[in-house]
């Protein structure tokens, strides 16, 4: 273990030395910027920077307390656990490495939520526009002229748009935005101006009226929904570090002394290790769950 701690002593200050003038931090962030530039899938990319021009994004000291918080817990948890220095060590890493895979999922959330907003936008603003052109394409010109879509809808409208005129109907186009966006007001609206295209424009005033009732309901339901699932997140978080500490119980029981001289015998370490791994685990599906699927139907 000394020789353990001597590395890392020596590896700073290596860095260092060959960093001079330039923070080790700094180096170590620029690292892994190279790093995720080079490996980081496209999609996270894109969400990262969607959640960045939100203003919703991280700065670089809400990072630095996580890291911090996030160590510190792993660090007295191990310990408490394990009563060993290396192992404690191990945690703590771990608990830092899980850090991205976080980032990911509230990146991932933030970006869903931006999209569901944008189609409703989309869907809400093509069947205003098309009471006043009676017409598909031209109602999906008004909704680009209007302003009111963002990137990256802008950019599929504008392809809807191109595909209508190229092959001379909306078929194609329509589909192109039901694989792109598989919400059911998206379907259900396309259904309906094809079902207006093939039989002509008649009174379809009453039915479209319906349909904004419906996408108005939605969002209503999506909204209530996400503040159903931050109320359940919290309280969640809070039970799943609470039930880290039912080592201190255990240690109550037993005496500290008598549950370390037990930590001797191999699978009572398995054991209370195991109780770590299964309520980390139990945290890491709730996070995955409260950041997937946001405003899915």
């Amino acid at each position: 273990m000394e020789f353990l701690i001597i590395g890392v002593v020596i590896l700073f200050v290596f860095m260092y030395r060959t960093h001079k003038g330039e923070s080790v931090y700094k180096f170590i962030v620029q690292q892994v910027g190279v790093a995720y530039e080079k490996f980081a899938p496209y999609s996270f990319k894109v969400m990262r920077e969607k959640a960045k021009e939100l203003g919703q994004e991280y700065t670089v000291r809400q990072y630095t307390m996580q890291v911090i918080i996030f160590a510190t817990i792993a660090g007295l948890v191990g310990y408490l656990y394990n009563y060993n220095l290396f192992i404690t060590i191990i945690y703590i890493v771990l608990a830092v490495s899980v850090i991205p895979y976080l980032t990911y999922l509230r990146c991932k959330r933030i970006y869903s939520e931006f999209i569901f907003e944008q189609v409703q936008v989309y869907t809400t603003n093509t069947i205003m526009e098309f009471r006043t052109t009676n017409a598909f394409v031209k109602a999906l010109e008004g909704v680009v002229e209007s302003g009111v879509l963002e990137e990256p809808l802008l950019s599929d409208v504008k392809m809807m748009i191109s595909l209508s005129y190229q092959n001379g109907d909306i078929y194609e186009s329509i589909r192109y935005m039901d694989n792109k966006y598989p919400y059911y007001i998206v379907k259900n609206m396309h259904q309906l101006f094809l079902q207006v295209t093939k039989e002509g424009a008649k009174d379809t005033a009453e039915t479209f009226e319906n349909m904004l009732s419906d996408i108005d309901m939605l969002v209503e339901n999506v909204y209530r929904d996400r503040m159903d699932r931050q109320s359940f997140h919290k309280q969640f978080v809070q039970y799943g570090v609470i039930l880290y500490a039912l080592i201190m119980l255990i240690q109550l029981l037993l005496g500290t002394e008598s549950y370390i001289n037990m930590l001797d015998m191999w699978f009572v370490r398995v054991l209370v290790n195991l109780i770590v791994v299964i309520n980390t685990y139990f945290l890491l599906s709730g996070e995955k769950y409260y950041n997937e699927n946001v405003g899915a139907e």
